[in-house]
């Protein structure tokens, strides 16, 4: 059996979760506006993400759809500053595009209502890249508070950031995390970097308020020193990190005067995304172990 298959096993997840907890802020809507209002109270914002994807019916799109509902009126009842994310596999994307559209004009609908009506959609992996921008669009052709996410790492990321600053939409710039074939993906971290800092400096400069989602330092120094030297506001532009990773870069940012965004996600569905934190950073798994073994 593979290892994701082991750690998905509700056994290992119900013996295993405090190994989890540096990167999940919990499994309930309560655990994660706990963990958002101590966000808060630390200087920054954040964007909740209820964990699942690749649903394959209708039923199974609809309970996200509603989870999203409890999440957003969670929001507004404990007044916290935060907005939403949601994969489109996880609304009904692979089962039909416009049950996916459907679903998410009902989140935007309930996210409308609150202080932050933004909502993000994640950018998953290549086989469904064109689908998600096709339906952001038709999302955004109505509402402007939805923004993508997207890759630097995939070739076609220049050309992308060209479309979205042409129509003004909000993007979130992130690496890329999914293993994807050398004719469409960069490989080598020297590259992704660069073309990571050539997208970053196009947003910056002409696009609308640029999400950088980042834990590199040498990135966000890139990004510091370009925006410096162009005179761009940091009110126009946010840095954005993950739940549990690189704190310290988080509140060292926040003390230089830099708006930081923190994505938290939560749910009882945590256990590939917790295999993904653990295993892309060195640093991750020696947490993980020192939790285990100093239980």
């Amino acid at each position: 059996m593979a290892v994701l298959d082991v750690i998905q096993t509700p056994a290992f997840q119900q013996r295993f979760f405090f190994l989890a907890k540096r990167f999940i802020a919990g499994e309930t809507v309560d655990q994660a506006m706990d963990a958002v209002a101590g966000i808060n109270a630390q200087g920054m914002s954040a964007t909740l993400d209820f964990l699942g994807e690749d649903v394959a019916t209708h039923e199974e799109a609809a309970r996200t759809r509603d989870a999203y509902f409890e999440l957003l009126a969670a929001i507004r009842a404990r007044n916290v500053e935060a907005n939403v994310s949601v994969k489109l596999t996880a609304i009904g994307l692979l089962v039909d595009e416009d049950l996916a559209l459907e679903n998410l004009r009902s989140i935007l609908g309930a996210a409308a209502r609150n202080r932050d009506p933004f909502v993000r959609i994640d950018m998953e992996g290549s086989a469904v890249t064109d689908a998600t921008l096709r339906v952001f669009e038709r999302a955004y052709a109505e509402t402007k508070d939805v923004g993508p996410v997207l890759q630097a790492y995939l070739k076609r990321t220049p050309a992308d950031v060209d479309r979205m600053v042409a129509i003004g939409a909000r993007v979130r710039l992130c690496k890329g995390a999914y293993s994807e074939p050398p004719s469409i993906a960069y490989a080598d971290m020297a590259t992704i970097r660069r073309e990571y800092l050539r997208c970053a400096e196009t947003l910056l400069e002409r696009g609308s308020y640029a999400g950088l989602a980042t834990h590199d330092a040498r990135l966000i120094a890139g990004a510091q020193t370009f925006a410096t030297e162009r005179g761009i506001a940091r009110s126009r532009f946010e840095f954005q990190m993950l739940y549990g990773v690189r704190p310290e870069l988080q509140r060292r940012l926040v003390s230089d005067g830099y708006r930081v965004r923190i994505y938290v996600p939560y749910g009882t569905h945590w256990a590939g995304y917790f295999y993904r934190r653990v295993t892309e950073r060195r640093e991750n798994a020696l947490f993980a172990l020192r939790s285990l073994f100093g239980r």
